[in-house]
């Protein structure tokens, strides 16, 4: 949802709507095929987690469920709920955000117009060149909509940038190397050509539609920021800041914090020496006792 709101705010309405639709095609595509092609069904009874969201104050096995969903008032779970949204999600996405911000800004600031147009302008091309550089990136939903917004303004097609919003978030080379681990090398593969497959496929479509309606994208960029006031704009980017301090200090501690040293376990019992005639003996015991076979 928080993708959702930004690519409102940052890109326009069209890719508002076609993002989350692809993502959703893409996925579905992509489990409908691994069930088909890989999956051999099994009798697993699947066990679903009723506890308690809030505070987890009781597990709901032997709760009724009336019971079980009255344990908090409403206020409580507003509260929680807001708990969790600042703590929790955006916590998660503050650093990649202004990451993504800070690479918006750069790209503004020092890539030339004239080459993204020229080499992600559109096409079949564009989409590729896209493909190449999303799929190995390590980049967040959230971080990679400024980014695209930048691109497009420098005369990167939407579809293009759309590819890129598409397999940035979902693709890296470490979790292909883990689902690598989980599902295996032939389903790891099949995610990766149909999720390719399906992004260039709504690219192409996307910018299709684009010169269909005759639009710019360049000119309707983050025009849906201009409906709100500046004064709300002022307040809104200062609360952003507020809220954003502490969950930034968190995630910059916790990257920078060094790594615990490995255990160390010391013997309380003393050190055993052997005597030199002790060793000679233990010594000639050895080389007369083998059995033969060298070891």
């Amino acid at each position: 949802m928080d993708s959702i709101a930004i690519t409102y705010a940052l890109l326009d309405p069209i890719l508002t709507i076609v993002r989350p639709l692809a993502a959703f095609v893409t996925a579905m595509s992509a489990g409908f095929a691994e069930n088909l092609l890989f999956w051999k069904k099994n009798k697993e009874e699947i066990v679903v987690d009723k506890s308690c969201p809030v505070d987890n104050c009781c597990d709901g096995i032997e709760c009724p469920e009336e019971v079980h969903k009255n344990h908090h008032t409403l206020g409580e779970k507003i509260v929680a709920g807001f708990r969790f949204g600042y703590l929790e999600v955006w916590g998660d996405i503050v650093g990649w955000f202004f990451i993504g911000v800070f690479l918006a800004g750069l790209i503004t600031t020092f890539v030339p117009d004239d080459l993204m147009a020229t080499l992600l302008g559109g096409g079949l091309s564009s989409m590729l060149v896209m493909l190449v550089v999303g799929v190995p990136l390590y980049i967040c939903a959230t971080a990679s909509t400024p980014v695209a917004a930048a691109l497009i303004m420098k005369g990167v097609s939407p579809g293009a940038a759309l590819v890129f919003l598409l397999v940035g978030p979902a693709t890296n080379i470490t979790s292909l190397s883990v689902l690598v681990g989980i599902l295996g090398k032939k389903s790891t593969l099949l995610y990766l050509v149909i999720l390719s497959a399906c992004a260039v496929v709504f690219g192409l479509a996307v910018d299709a539609f684009y010169q269909f309606l005759g639009i710019s994208p360049r000119a309707i960029i983050g025009d849906a920021s201009e409906l709100i006031p500046e004064v709300m704009k002022l307040v809104a980017a200062i609360l952003l800041l507020a809220i954003s301090v502490k969950p930034l200090f968190s995630y910059f501690r916790k990257k920078m914090a060094p790594k615990p040293a490995q255990n160390t376990f010391v013997s309380p019992f003393p050190p055993i020496t052997l005597h030199s005639q002790s060793s000679d003996k233990l010594q000639a015991k050895k080389e007369t006792s083998h059995c033969g076979c060298s070891k």
